[in-house]
């Protein structure tokens, strides 16, 4: 049994997700994301204006009138939540931790998966994955998926981005839609990210907090890895540090940009500041319109 202010935790977030998908993400999502492919539904008699290339001959010859086959798109799609659950997830120095965020883009997005129909998973992980839920249709689903990211007490602090995306492409055969959140402290993964993106259709959501883009000037500051538990002892009070320390930040973040774009990723950045859904409407607007000029 859940304790109680977990189930208030769920409930709110499940208010807030519904709310946003049927005031913002309801109508985007269908249209960013089309079906799998297209499907039979029917044969129906020729009518003026209807395009000849979909005259079924076979049974415009046994007819003896001109038949059309008609198509419709395969609307059901897969959609995997890959959620980083490893211990630096927990930091945030602003409206929300890092974990927090991630739980709620990932309520908003299970909810739209299962406003259209579609199936929804979630793999959990921290420097192995840690949890599988496969996925599947309907409410009851979305909120187990939800409980998970909310309640799920990982064992292990570290973080492989690689063996997430490497288990995606094992248990998910068919091309899927993929939510990589995380904030992308790891290394080595490149190869698995382009790999994942040409399998299935991939989006990277990165996490950050502002204080780990640059350090407050307020002297002697003691640092720890929240997975290796190491500290270490900055002056921020010097201009050098605090400038080497938001160069290096500022390294990482361009070079998953630059990844992102070799690997023809989509790449979603939101902050723990309280604007991660801003983030996500700005996404689904940009795919809509790239879709259209296509």
């Amino acid at each position: 049994m859940l304790p109680r202010d977990v189930l208030r935790q769920i409930r709110l977030l499940q208010l807030r997700a519904r709310r946003a998908v049927e005031d913002f993400l309801g109508g985007e999502y269908h249209s960013v994301f089309k079906g799998t492919g297209i499907a039979f539904e029917e044969v129906r008699e020729y009518q003026p204006g209807d395009d000849v290339r979909s005259i079924d001959w076979n049974v415009t010859a046994r007819m003896g009138h001109p038949f059309i086959k008609r198509f419709i798109e395969e609307r059901e799609l897969t959609v995997v939540l890959l959620v980083d659950a490893s211990a630096s997830q927990q930091f945030g120095t602003s409206a929300h931790e890092k974990r927090d965020v991630a739980a709620e883009l990932a309520a908003i997005l299970a909810f739209s998966a299962i406003g259209n129909n579609d199936k929804v998973g979630l793999i959990a992980f921290t420097d192995v994955v840690e949890r599988f839920v496969p996925p599947r249709k309907g409410l009851r689903h979305a909120l187990r998926l939800i409980r998970d990211v909310l309640y799920f007490q990982p064992a292990r602090p570290g973080t492989s981005i690689q063996h997430a995306l490497d288990y995606l492409n094992r248990v998910i055969r068919r091309r899927c839609i993929a939510f990589l959140l995380s904030d992308f402290l790891d290394r080595d993964f490149e190869k698995s990210l382009k790999h994942a993106g040409r399998r299935h259709d991939l989006i990277a959501v990165r996490i950050a907090d502002p204080k780990e883009m640059e350090l407050p000037p307020i002297g002697l500051l003691q640092l720890e890895d929240a997975e290796n538990k190491r500290q270490f002892l900055v002056d921020a009070g010097s201009q050098r540090t605090r400038e080497v320390f938001a160069a290096d930040a500022k390294r990482r973040r361009d070079d998953l940009r630059r990844l992102a774009r070799s690997a023809k990723t989509d790449l979603i950045e939101v902050s723990t500041d309280g604007g991660h859904l801003d983030s996500l409407i700005r996404f689904f607007q940009m795919r809509e319109r790239r879709l259209k000029r296509t």
